[in-house]
């Protein structure tokens, strides 16, 4: 299994250079490729920031699964993966979900993040979020 770097998704995704697109859907088709969970962060940074590509988190989304949809695909606790994209889905952060979905089995994940938080408890997600910050009045 080859671990992939984040600029072979982003050409999968974007086709902003038919060449190294080209290569990249080569590649990932060929071989068994292994997305660490650093790399699907970064690249949903990368197609989501104003300064790259601004994509819409629909159109995000679709791509993420698409790509962990391929035959030769896979990532790290998938079923992790998976809860993360459907809270990003529902308006998390997707780094706060992906932190958040992945410590399942800890005690829980402390934040001073009030917003995650929020959607959390909104979410009903089964993980302990600990709030750390101080409650607003």
């Amino acid at each position: 299994m080859i671990a992939v770097d984040t600029n072979i998704l982003v050409r999968y995704a974007v086709n902003d250079d038919p060449e190294q697109a080209f290569l990249a859907a080569t590649f990932l088709n060929e071989n068994h490729c292994f997305v660490q969970h650093t790399v699907l962060l970064e690249t949903v940074w990368v197609l989501g920031a104003k300064s790259t590509y601004n994509m819409p988190k629909e159109e995000i989304l679709g791509w993420i699964r698409r790509i962990l949809g391929l035959p030769n695909v896979t990532t790290q606790d998938e079923a992790a993966v998976a809860k993360a994209l459907e809270w990003y889905e529902a308006g998390m952060d997707f780094a706060d979900a992906l932190h958040f979905a992945t410590s399942h089995g800890l005690v829980g994940f402390a934040t001073f993040d009030r917003r995650m938080r929020n959607k959390a408890t909104q979410l009903n997600a089964p993980q302990t979020l600990i709030f750390i910050g101080k409650e607003l009045h």
